[in-house]
């Protein structure tokens, strides 16, 4: 049985850094290249883009400045809206904020947790520009449908990956199919720079109005500015550490999906715990291993498991019961979201790292379906 050390806590997820991260991290330093230039941000970038099978890749400081700069690269700005999904991140209605647009909340599927597209339709008007998915916890977004109504009513489509690095839709990389896509590398996600962040797309004029917006908007003459651009950029050493993890991201990704396996075994006996599904077609990375209770409350089990030495995490806040979004009157307060809120109410994730240890998993899961059967040991 894993025996956890003395007030050791088994963290929801901490980064696997067993690659060349120091050795290139050295390099940086060795070299003086420890900012936004050097020979590492392209290398990361190209081979992020390549990865995802599209042809530019732009880094940036953060997941949510990339949601901004994919925002704005596309030209959306005051009196446009984008429809988004509910159950997410704040980051995405940020980054529309942001840029003078509103974004308008759409439920969520209750099998995968990702935007409905059933739901996308009814909320498009003259002044829909755009529809955000968002590849919650891992699992695709069904974006055959929502790429048929992005075509019909010419909207653009920007895809969040910040959850979902190497899942696929029909054998096709998540992020290759919007007309840009976002990246996060912090230190939870699968592959990490520590901070970081990326924006992809296939387009070689969006490609460069995003390398113009992180960068100040800087042109020639340097300091004469035709445009307001942002401070987003990526440092040299940061994506050192992404060139890094990048040659193990399989490895990573197949952790992840490993880790569900044996979650899922654990608990496909039990009635009082509902796993996370992986939908035909899809392909799945779990970036964390989600779950909902059926009976028992959920705070409570959550501070049982902290007790126990496993941390744990709520899901997200539903967009529409966000107290700043309703100050800013984006809500309407007769609009139902069931999805999202039985959501926030019943769900938490486990600890999920890529490194987590069989040993560890059946520790946590038995942990877990000792507390709903009520052993208190």
């Amino acid at each position: 049985m894993f025996e956890r050390g003395r007030n050791k806590m088994i963290p929801v997820c901490e980064p696997t850094l067993t690659g060349k991260e120091k050795e290139y991290v050295g390099q940086c330093f060795d070299t003086n290249w420890i900012s936004s230039a050097g020979e590492f941000i392209k290398k990361f970038e190209d081979g992020f883009s390549e990865y995802c099978g599209v042809r530019h890749g732009v880094a940036c400081s953060n997941g949510s400045t990339a949601l901004h700069l994919a925002v704005e690269s596309l030209g959306i700005g005051k009196g446009d809206e984008v429809i988004m999904p509910d159950f997410t991140i704040i980051s995405c209605a940020k980054s529309i904020l942001q840029s003078g647009a509103k974004p308008v909340f759409i439920d969520v599927e209750s099998d995968t947790w990702n935007i409905d597209p059933k739901k996308i339709r009814e909320k498009i008007n003259s002044n829909t520009k755009a529809i955000m998915v968002v590849h919650l916890f891992g699992h695709p977004c069904e974006m055959d449908e929502i790429m048929q109504i992005a075509s019909e009513h010419n909207l653009k489509i920007i895809e969040d990956c910040a959850e979902a690095h190497g899942a696929e839709y029909k054998g096709k990389k998540v992020g290759s199919f919007g007309d840009v896509a976002c990246f996060s590398f912090y230190s939870n996600k699968i592959i990490t720079t520590g901070e970081g962040g990326m924006v992809i797309t296939n387009s070689d004029e969006i490609a460069e109005r995003l390398r113009l917006l992180r960068n100040l908007a800087f042109t020639e003459p340097r300091f004469v500015h035709h445009d307001f651009g942002y401070n987003y950029r990526l440092t040299n050493v940061q994506a050192a550490m992404g060139v890094a993890q990048l040659e193990n991201i399989d490895n990573f990704v197949k952790a992840r999906i490993n880790n569900a396996k044996s979650y899922n075994e654990f608990f496909k006996n039990s009635d009082l715990v509902r796993t996370p599904i992986c939908r035909e077609g899809s392909k799945t990375v779990y970036w964390m291993y989600s779950v909902l209770l059926n009976q028992h409350d959920r705070d409570d089990v959550m501070n049982k498991l902290n007790e126990k030495g496993i941390q744990t995490r709520t899901l997200f806040y539903p967009m529409h019961m966000q107290p700043l979004l309703k100050e800013k009157g984006l809500v309407d307060e007769n609009e139902r979201f069931p999805v999202s809120e039985d959501l926030w109410k019943r769900g938490f994730y486990l600890p999920s790292s890529s490194s987590l240890t069989m040993e560890q998993i059946k520790f946590i899961s038995e942990t877990l379906l000792g507390v709903l059967n009520g052993n208190t040991n």
